[in-house]
């Protein structure tokens, strides 16, 4: 039997404890006290025990993410960036070039005024500021605990969970990247375009200092990305054709920073040392909704980009302050969470933001990866021609620092 609306043991609940619903979480906090919101996170990983801040020590191995300006700044606005930026290398300048051709396009800080144009940071270290945060709140964890279920009823949704919990929520939030199969189970389907690519990641050392340099380099293979980290170490993004990436992923690793120096260059120096290295396939996935009565979809859920851009995660967390925001509108005037009218006009806001990323960083990837003769010089001209044209980089600039949408 569907449970009552005013039944609802929960006025939110977020599944997923990662990035984005922990992000969410913090977001929510002025809501959470001022309206005394019921609020559950649901997590199917064990939370490892998080040290003091003092105790922390980053490994070279722990995977990083970029963060643009835009980020740090609404982070700024949670209250949790002073911690996050303990552990944060700068973004002073992105390098942008094609491999084997003439022509590059640098961005710096300086041309727009800002002291960095984004931030990278360990992803444990994020995921650690953001739960002592969440440690302070008035919420609820199920944790670890998967849905095992999940329907719409009267009023929003039942999820069952592993734990034995049954809750009844106004609104869920699926923030779980995806791969729970809760949007299956809800009929909520995804498109899916495969890039036959498979990204390579592993933090490399560097034998010169970095100054905050970011590069982006196309090959024939896919884009490279290096990413600064504190110290002289950088974040290896490196894409290959599907199936390709086995044969780097079993060298030794003199072997490794070989074919990746020969790949790369020189532009950052000699590689001296290799981490861990991961792997996973590459593909655009779009979920054909992402808002209905009691429900919202966010982050990898509802959309998992190439790491091109490294546009992914800024993305989604624009997508947790617009939704919080449109939350804080609807409760002061009294209305119910979870009514389509409040999730259709926070899925409008969201949609021209949501297009314009996945063009972008879709467009980038099949532009760069063709081998036309005539495209492949028209990009270079369009790299020279991009260093010479001030509005135009400024506004691509703002674009990437997450500033404008």
């Amino acid at each position: 039997m569907d449970t009552p609306a005013h039944a609802a043991t929960h006025d939110i609940v977020i599944v997923g404890g990662g990035l984005v619903g922990a992000s969410l979480g913090c977001a929510l906090a002025p809501l959470i006290e001022r309206y005394a919101l019921r609020v559950a996170i649901i997590e199917a990983a064990p939370l490892p025990a998080a040290p003091q801040q003092s105790d922390w020590q980053p490994s070279f191995d722990a995977r990083a993410s970029a963060i643009a300006e835009g980020s740090a700044e609404r982070f700024r606005r949670l209250g949790v960036w002073a911690a996050m930026q303990r552990e944060a290398a700068p973004i002073k300048r992105i390098h942008i070039s094609e491999r084997g051709r003439f022509g590059a396009t640098r961005l710096t800080a300086e041309e727009v005024n800002v002291a960095a144009l984004g931030h990278v940071i360990p992803n444990a270290w994020m995921g650690q500021v953001l739960h002592r945060r969440l440690a302070e709140l008035d919420l609820e964890w199920h944790c670890p605990a998967r849905v095992e279920r999940i329907a719409p009823v009267a009023g929003g949704h039942r999820l069952v969970l592993s734990d034995g919990s049954t809750l009844d929520a106004a609104l869920t939030v699926l923030a779980d990247g995806g791969r729970s199969g809760l949007k299956e189970q809800l009929g909520i389907e995804s498109r899916q375009a495969a890039y036959e690519q498979t990204a390579l990641i592993a933090n490399v050392g560097v034998s010169e200092p970095h100054h905050g340099v970011a590069y982006e380099r196309f090959t024939a293979d896919g884009p490279m990305a290096l990413l600064p980290l504190a110290g002289n170490a950088m974040e290896l993004i490196w894409t290959h054709s599907a199936g390709e990436e086995k044969r780097r992923m079993a060298m030794s690793d003199n072997d490794f920073l070989g074919a990746l120096q020969h790949a790369f260059g020189d532009r950052a120096g000699r590689f001296t040392r290799a981490g861990k290295r991961y792997s996973y396939p590459l593909s655009l996935v779009t979920a054909q909704e992402t808002v209905r009565p009691g429900l919202a979809v966010l982050g990898n859920a509802a959309h998992a980009l190439h790491p091109v851009a490294g546009q992914g995660f800024n993305l989604a967390l624009r997508g947790v302050m617009d939704l919080v925001e449109t939350l804080e509108d609807r409760l002061a005037t009294g209305g119910a969470l979870g009514d389509m009218a409040t999730l259709g006009a926070f899925d409008q806001c969201r949609a021209r933001d949501r297009r314009g990323v996945v063009r972008f960083s879709d467009g980038l990837i099949r532009l760069f990866g063709s081998r036309l003769p005539l495209l492949s010089q028209a990009r270079a001209a369009g790299l020279v021609g991009l260093n010479l044209a001030g509005p135009l980089r400024r506004d691509i600039i703002r674009r990437a620092m997450g500033l404008e949408r």
